[in-house]
């Protein structure tokens, strides 16, 4: 027989344990999205520090790759033709956000869904790229994290002829893909004619044509060289830094992995951070959070690195102004 003690505590503790009960079901429950990578799964020679600081940052905030979280990765290798058929892959699986960074791979995604929350991690002008009504307020199923609204190209300029004074001629690489790139040049060939400084643009897309353009530098005898954002450069970070490094050309580009290539300088945002910031882009939208409510984040600071080891191969002597700028030295 059941007393009246009994049942109040049989209904005090299921009353108790309901709460627990909902707790439980929602740490156990497995989310599923999905990554459209324009670059390749992380190897041995090429070891990624971008999409593993996207997964570490979900680790951190509880998502743990396997258990908890499933991430459908779809890679391009580098092919941006193949974003669209990847971007649709994605969609067709109706997974709850997708992950991307670079232009083509948001455009494809923007094309390809207007439903399914899109977040980059890294992005070029998205209000003036169409992604974004404004950086306050996105508005539609796309956010994230831009590149900083302030065009770097010209500073990286200076601080190449900070390191090499004589500089009369310059080679830009360039992506005649990336759109945003048409307003870094417009913004670089004003500061080096006011500078008297020639520029000179080269374009390339793939490796072989990095290498015709260093070819072109060469013939064109360009005193130093600055690389320029994008997606296919810095995946192709150490076949560049070789190529300056065996022409013998003082180089500066975006990111410090460059540095640690081997090339000469970067100048730019912490890359590796915005990846993983991007996660907490996820938790709030996995928590209920639309897209368009939650501001498009910038950087807030610049990072200057010089790889010491490689002005001495290039018989260059680093100048005190720019030691003492430096964010780091890597010797």
């Amino acid at each position: 027989m059941i007393t009246r003690r009994r049942l109040l505590t049989a209904v005090s503790l299921g009353i108790l344990a309901a709460p627990r009960l909902s707790v439980a079901q929602a740490q156990d429950k497995v989310h599923r999205i999905g990554f459209l990578a324009p670059l390749s799964r992380s190897t041995p020679s090429r070891p990624d520090v971008f999409y593993n600081a996207f997964v570490q940052g979900m680790r951190e905030l509880g998502y743990v790759e396997g258990k908890t979280l499933v991430i459908e990765w779809r890679f391009a290798d580098g092919k941006f033709d193949r974003l669209p058929g990847l971007a649709a892959e994605l969609v067709g699986m109706n997974v709850e956000v997708i992950v991307t960074h670079s232009t083509p791979a948001a455009r494809a995604l923007q094309r390809a869904t207007s439903t399914i929350p899109i977040v980059f991690a890294v992005l070029m002008d998205p209000v003036g790229g169409g992604f974004a009504a404004s950086l306050a307020r996105p508005g539609g199923n796309i956010t994230g994290l831009s590149i900083i609204d302030i065009d770097p190209t010209p500073k990286r300029l200076e601080l190449l002829k900070a390191m090499r004074p004589a500089l009369s001629r310059v080679a830009v690489l360039v992506n005649p893909g990336t759109s945003a790139h048409s307003a870094m040049v417009k913004n670089v060939q004003a500061v080096g004619q006011r500078a008297g400084i020639r520029i000179l643009l080269v374009d390339a897309r793939t490796p072989d044509e990095i290498e015709r353009g260093f070819a072109i530098m060469t013939r064109e005898h360009a005193h130093g060289a600055i690389i320029a954002d994008d997606a296919v450069f810095l995946w192709e970070r150490r076949q560049i830094a070789d190529l300056a490094m065996k022409n013998r050309m003082p180089s500066i580009a975006p990111w410090r992995e460059y540095v640690a290539a081997g090339g000469l300088m970067s100048y730019g945002q912490d890359i590796p951070g915005s990846f993983r910031r991007a996660a907490a882009y996820v938790d709030k939208i996995l928590k209920g959070a639309k897209p368009s409510d939650l501001p498009v984040e910038q950087p807030t600071r610049f990072e200057l690195i010089i790889n010491a080891k490689t002005a001495k191969t290039l018989e260059m002597t680093i100048p005190p102004s720019l030691l003492g700028r430096a964010d780091e030295v890597i010797e």
